[in-house]
């Protein structure tokens, strides 16, 4: 350590009061962190790019500071959906503080590694008030029997009105009408079922019918429309 010659002159005074880090909440306890290996916590973040052209969502499960689970999910970018892949292997086994200094390919995703990182170390995480957090695998859990990201995609025109796309229920087939034109409901088709059973044996055909679905008044429509195409 190198002091100034001014400082190297004072006279020494005592520290008086003391002054402990304000405890944060972490599954289940209250915890006074000093070191990265007492954070704890599961959450979730979201991180765009400079040109917000894509988005990010970022969950990472933390344990005594060493990122145990990654998961990410990506939307808008086909370069950010890439990069995915080469963070969700960068992530695991690092500790936070590396993993906010480590370049995770992709602004978006260095993005919500940031705001991830803030919401871990002040105790604001989905799990700071769940006796030891939650288990590894959680984030798996979080996408689903089918382990697939929801994603809500909505098109719409003053002259030619709405077009649901995709809704949290899967890919939609066809929108419902009524007498006004107005979409009363739809049905849809969830494309990871669908894959499950062709994967377990089943036609195409056959698991398109299984996989199928409507929400709403489709029984009441007086006509459907193909939101692709119609």
């Amino acid at each position: 350590m190198i002091y100034t010659t001014e400082v190297q002159n004072m006279c020494p005074v005592a520290k008086g009061a003391k002054h402990d880090p304000a405890p944060i909440p972490e599954e289940g306890k209250w915890v006074s962190a000093k070191q990265i290996s007492d954070i704890s916590g599961f959450t979730h973040g979201i991180g765009w790019c400079a040109p917000q052209q894509g988005c990010c969502k970022l969950s990472l499960n933390v344990k005594e500071g060493i990122i145990e689970e990654a998961l990410v999910e990506t939307i808008g970018c086909s370069g950010m959906t890439h990069s995915a892949a080469m963070a969700a292997e960068i992530l695991q086994g690092k500790t936070i503080l590396e993993a906010l200094n480590t370049d995770l390919v992709c602004d978006a995703i260095n993005v919500a590694m940031r705001e991830l990182f803030l919401q871990i170390v002040y105790g604001r995480t989905q799990s700071a008030f769940s006796d030891d957090g939650l288990s590894i695998g959680a984030g798996l859990e979080d996408l689903g029997k089918g382990l697939r990201s929801q994603v809500g995609t909505m098109y719409g025109t003053k002259a030619k009105g709405v077009r649901y796309l995709e809704m949290a229920e899967g890919y939609v087939t066809d929108l419902a009408l009524d007498a006004n034109n107005e979409v009363i409901g739809y049905k849809f088709v969830s494309l990871g079922k669908m894959t499950d059973f062709i994967k377990n044996g089943d036609d195409p055909n056959t698991a398109w019918e299984k996989a199928s679905g409507q929400y709403g008044r489709v029984q009441d429509a007086v006509k459907l429309i193909d939101p692709r195409k119609e």
